[in-house]
């Protein structure tokens, strides 16, 4: 397939073209930057030069393509309305684009916030609807495009996505612990995250795109739920420093805008993605991610 890709050069999306190109498959990438537009030629990806704001480049670019992989985000925590209006404007523009036509659509979507108490499973629904809401509302939008003869997938990713040169959630927690001489976690540190490696949410990212049903909500996660604790005793030995709980009242002061969300607990099941698909991850979990050593390299 000829697959459109946002995203291309980010942590997920450039491990997920590298396996759309190792499996047959011809990408064209969006490229923000001069950087990013040179590391995805180097690959032999075409080069879509925009952003998530460039509306039209976008349109076109999916119009011309098989199939639609949609994994960027403006990711702007200092203004969130922000970014949640430009996801939708870009899952709007690219339903649009492809309605009618039986294409692939897939977009990145994720678990925080879906239930309370037990883990996601991908029988359940996201309540998030309209533009006001986290992501904009993007993963029931886009759902409603199958409707219009679009066949979107909704791949819904752990909050940690790990791995060598991750700059993400778990890199910034071990630059707060270098900072501030201490591994913290959230109260009792009994809040869950889920995680996937980075090498099987790209593997899982195509057989989705290859194999999975219009309407169909995937989970890319390996490991269902880590207690927090347990990822701050690992970035604490990592470091070198001890491993202390923070009150919530103070986890906005110490872990600044990364605190709301190291607080919450965000467990997910994927038992039916990988009945479905054939999906079996086989890359290290988390902790063991952590013990290799790359996120304490200076």
């Amino acid at each position: 397939m000829r697959v459109f890709v946002t995203g291309a050069s980010g942590w997920i999306g450039s491990a997920a073209v590298d396996d759309l190109l190792a499996n047959g498959h011809e990408v064209t990438g969006l490229a923000r930057s001069d950087a990013s537009a040179a590391s995805l030629d180097a690959k032999g990806v075409r080069v879509r030069r925009g952003d998530l704001d460039d509306l039209d480049g976008i349109r076109e670019g999916a119009a011309a393509a098989d199939a639609v992989l949609h994994l960027a985000n403006k990711h702007d925590f200092t203004d969130p309305a922000a970014s949640n209006r430009a996801e939708r404007a870009a899952v709007r523009t690219i339903g649009d684009a492809l309605a009618g036509s039986g294409r692939p659509f897939l977009l990145a979507s994720g678990i925080a916030g879906l239930t309370q108490g037990r883990p996601v499973t991908e029988e359940d629904r996201s309540p998030f609807h309209g533009p006001g809401s986290p992501r904009g509302g993007s993963e029931n939008l886009a759902l409603e495009y199958v409707e219009r003869g679009v066949h979107t997938v909704s791949m819904r990713f752990a909050p940690t996505v790990h791995g060598d040169g991750d700059h993400g959630f778990i890199a910034t927690l071990t630059a707060i612990a270098r900072e501030k001489g201490v591994a913290g976690y959230v109260g009792d540190g009994t809040n869950r995250w889920s995680a996937v490696h980075r090498s099987d949410a790209a593997r899982l990212t195509r057989l989705a795109l290859e194999k999975a049903p219009a309407g169909t909500l995937v989970h890319a996660v390996d490991e269902e739920g880590i207690p927090a604790r347990e990822i701050a005793e690992a970035v604490g030995r990592g470091v070198g420093v001890p491993v202390a709980s923070i009150e919530p009242q103070d986890a906005e002061r110490h872990f600044g805008w990364i605190g709301r969300f190291f607080a919450a607990d965000m467990p997910a099941s994927s038992t039916r993605t990988r009945e479905l698909l054939g999906w079996v991850p086989s890359g290290p979990g988390l902790v063991r991610d952590l013990e290799a050593g790359h996120y304490f390299r200076a």
